[in-house]
């Protein structure tokens, strides 16, 4: 009896109502953290792994020796390399290098594994796919990543004191 006279009262004098609109007005007069994204970006980790590149030397030919240390590391299968020897020196260079990036998981394995620092993560947050089969990025999509982004590229390397 007790009890359901208490309920009464609570739904009569609308206490819960009072106490939502009391959170609210607390919340209405404090300062805000609002980002204009486009313009602005939020904070990122040093450690943050972003879009794949592959990088060149200085004398414009490509990093990757076709080892598949890459693609054998990588825990979600996500990359694929075909490889064939060049008539010219019989160096091994790839004629494929996929990587879907719907698979991967950024672990940065494929990084870590690279002995010749062809494929890197970069800082790069602002990338979309609009088509089916844009997620898989060829290998000269990833050479023209890594070509636009090389000097920021470079730098970071630089900095990150795990590549010295």
């Amino acid at each position: 009896m007790v009890q359901r006279v208490k309920d009464w009262l609570q739904s009569f004098l609308f206490l819960e109502l009072f106490e939502g609109m009391f959170t609210t007005g607390r919340y209405f007069i404090t300062p805000k953290f609002t980002i204009q994204f486009p313009e602005e970006h939020t904070p990122k980790s040093p450690r943050y792994r972003g879009l794949h590149a592959l990088r060149r030397y200085a004398n414009g030919e490509e990093r990757c020796i076709a080892c598949k240390l890459c693609e054998a590391v990588c825990p979600a299968l996500a990359i694929t390399i075909d490889s064939e020897r060049r008539p010219e020196d019989g160096s091994r260079r790839t004629t494929r290098y996929d990587i879907d990036l719907f698979k991967c998981i950024y672990c940065g394995f494929c990084e870590e594994a690279c002995p010749v620092d062809s494929i890197v993560e970069t800082g790069i947050t602002d990338f979309h796919f609009e088509e089916r089969g844009q997620q898989i990025m060829s290998k000269d999509k990833l050479l023209a990543v890594g070509d636009r982004f090389e000097k920021e590229i470079a730098v970071a390397r630089a900095a990150d004191s795990r590549y010295r």
